[in-house]
């Protein structure tokens, strides 16, 4: 009995330290996890490589084109001679028109000074006016029924009626006076610098400026003015070249290289610069001359081979 009651004990006792036992954990399944779906990353669109452009050779005066009113290399025209007349070589020319058949000159020079106008085949003088002896006469212009002339350091301007070359009136302007022309609508001024100027040709009042540049810089010394195809033509005084020039933007369009045109045989008494540049729209003639020149050319141009 006491046995059975000893094994009773036991059991109860096993029961007991069970209860009281540390609780077994069970062991967890491992779920596997869904691999994260990949977001697709588009691959960049291959760009292709900046590929930076051989540079070209610069234009040169061989192959160089440039547009109007923008000139990267104004080239040069040479000419050849149509005709040549006789020139009167006292006449110290600085101003050059030619209208109806016949040529009007700005002669220079104080005590000499001058408007002429001249028969073009013979030379010869065939109505004049004579300035007072302090003016030094400089360029001319004909607009409508009177001749406009410019002196050189007065200050002065004269204004005759074309038909009989009598004094009408004078005008005053800043500076001194060289050249002069127009457009159809305003007068056109050089005045030795590299600035031309635009007149009321009613009021004689100036309208604005422009400056006379090339890719080398300002051109300066412009002389005798003559106004063609929209152009502004310029000689440039001490050298034999003209100037044509964007009436718009001052810049040179292109050269006109005269060098050698005055043949050496024919000077036999001293001579000056060239100087004098006449237009005959009619007959599309171009006519220039110099100071103290026994001739005056009709000329054409041509495109030099070094432009």
């Amino acid at each position: 009995m006491k046995n059975f009651q000893r094994v009773i004990l036991l059991f109860w006792l096993l029961v007991g330290l069970a209860a009281c036992g540390p609780a077994l954990t069970p062991t967890a399944t491992a779920v596997p996890t869904q691999p994260p779906t990949p977001t697709f990353v588009p691959s960049p669109t291959p760009i292709p490589p900046t590929i930076t452009p051989v540079p070209t050779a610069l234009p040169t005066e061989e192959t160089a084109v440039f547009p109007a009113g923008n000139p990267a290399n104004p080239p040069t025209y040479s000419y050849e001679i149509v005709n040549a007349y006789p020139h009167d070589t006292a006449a110290f020319t600085e101003g050059l028109v030619y209208l109806d058949g016949f040529l009007y000159e700005g002669v220079g020079l104080y005590k000499h000074s001058s408007i002429r106008k001249t028969s073009l085949e013979t030379g010869e003088i065939l109505q004049i006016h004579d300035l007072a002896p302090e003016y030094f006469g400089e360029g001319i212009t004909i607009w409508q029924d009177r001749l406009i002339q410019l002196t050189w350091k007065s200050g002065t301007g004269f204004i005759y009626d074309l038909a009989s070359f009598a004094p009408l009136d004078s005008f005053a302007y800043p500076g001194e006076g060289w050249g002069l022309t127009h457009d159809g609508e305003q007068l056109i001024m050089s005045d030795g610098t590299n600035e031309i100027r635009f007149l009321d040709p009613e009021t004689l009042a100036e309208n604005g400026r422009i400056q006379v540049q090339d890719p080398s810089g300002p051109v300066v010394r412009l002389n005798e003015l003559e106004y063609i195809h929209g152009e502004i033509w310029a000689n440039v005084w001490q050298t034999n070249r003209i100037a044509r020039i964007d009436p718009a933007t001052g810049q040179v369009l292109a050269w006109v290289d005269l060098t050698g045109l005055l043949s050496p045989a024919l000077i036999t008494q001293p001579v000056d610069v060239l100087n004098g540049i006449a237009y005959d729209a009619a007959g599309d003639r171009l006519f220039v001359t110099g100071k103290w020149w026994p001739r005056l050319y009709e000329i054409k141009l041509t495109q030099d081979p070094k432009s």
